[in-house]
């Protein structure tokens, strides 16, 4: 008499809480993707029994405003998800609800089945961080603090990964002078398809030392290559994954047009740094960046690169646009040379890039 498979355990079940039927067939649908057994409960009493115990929790839009009001305990791995909408309520509670991540569909599928895809994983001793970078205009020097990052902690012995997520940039790969080393490039890994091995990607990559490199390439597309500019959001939870399971710390050069690799980072981050130039119309441009990039997330701090030629103050531009200060960067004469002969940027170490990075990475490892 054949017996039939037995349910998986409770203590490997994802418990997602909805009462949206939509919300509910398209969470059910990336939890089968990603091989997730998800436990469903329709309101909050059928939640409880399970809230404290599940690896992870999905909580529908729907049900953010009762899970405030029920006060249910903060623990580590609830994650908010909804579509995207002018509703604003489930950012008003996520932080109080002690959610990580407000995951946004469509946008964030690729991500959540990476999420869902990692339950019953063996835990990853050390996993590392993701720090982003991204500009309040064009010519910020995001890619700068980005590559001064990456650089900086590896001096401090931490083992990196520094992802150019900008196919219209000119590629990290030439910005720290590597570009000759041969190596893994985004073409080629968008090409692939699946979970990625950590070791193997990392060992494909561009390299020295503790750090390691994925870049875009900057030739002209062949009939192998993917012409579109934009990276597939699916590759870039991949890359983040392997990143996070094979490196301390992973830092992400992110464009200023947001593409949905690029939400995939900004949901995924731990945290998110938006370099602005201390001057008005910068200022001004920044604020639209904020109001794009708060569709995929809320916290958001702010660098301010000097100089100031009206006198514009770090605090003052820090206020203007709503977002804690993280930290200012003062001019430094002798970079622009020193970018234009091959040095990294971050490679000195004294100076005010290395040293607001030092007090970044250490802030972010803390």
């Amino acid at each position: 008499m054949s017996r039939s498979p037995a349910a998986p355990p409770a203590s490997v079940r994802v418990l997602l809480v909805t009462a949206d039927a939509d919300l509910l067939d398209d969470l059910l649908r990336l939890g089968s993707a990603a091989g997730a057994e998800v436990e469903v409960a329709h309101d909050l009493p059928a939640a409880r029994p399970r809230y404290g115990s599940a690896p992870l929790v999905l909580i529908g839009g729907d049900m953010v405003p009762g899970c405030m009001r029920a006060r249910l305990p903060h623990r580590a791995g609830v994650v908010v998800v909804c579509r995207d909408s002018v509703d604003t309520r489930p950012w008003e509670y996520a932080q109080p609800l002690g959610a990580e991540h407000v995951a946004l569909l469509p946008a964030a599928e690729s991500w959540l089945v990476e999420r869902l895809a990692g339950i019953g994983r063996a835990p990853v001793r050390g996993a590392g961080r993701v720090l982003a970078v991204l500009g309040g205009r064009g010519g910020a020097g995001a890619s700068v603090l980005a590559a001064g990052l990456a650089v900086t902690a590896c001096r401090t012995r931490l083992r990196t990964l520094l992802v150019d997520a900008d196919p219209l940039g000119g590629g990290a790969d030439l910005l720290l002078g590597w570009e000759e080393q041969r190596g893994l490039r985004w073409p080629q890994l968008a090409r692939a398809s699946g979970p990625v091995d950590p070791a193997a990607f990392v060992d494909a990559l561009p390299s020295r030392g503790d750090l390691v490199v994925l870049s875009c390439a900057r030739d002209v597309p062949d009939e192998d290559t993917p012409s579109s500019p934009e990276l597939p959001p699916d590759a870039m939870a991949a890359a983040l994954d392997a990143g996070r399971r094979g490196r301390d710390l992973v830092v992400v050069d992110l464009p200023r047009r947001l593409d949905d690799a690029a939400a995939v980072v900004l949901q995924a981050a731990d945290r998110v740094l938006l370099v602005v130039p201390a001057e008005l119309r910068a200022a001004a441009a920044a604020a639209r960046v904020v109001d794009v990039v708060s569709a995929y997330r809320r916290e958001l701090s702010v660098v301010v690169r000097g100089p100031a030629p009206g006198r514009l103050s770090p605090e003052e531009l820090a206020r203007a646009l709503g977002l804690p200060l993280a930290g200012t960067l003062a001019p430094e004469p002798r970079l622009a040379t020193a970018l234009e002969r091959g040095q990294a940027p971050g490679s000195a170490p004294r100076g005010p890039l290395a040293t607001l990075c030092g007090r970044l990475v250490g802030e972010v490892m803390a």
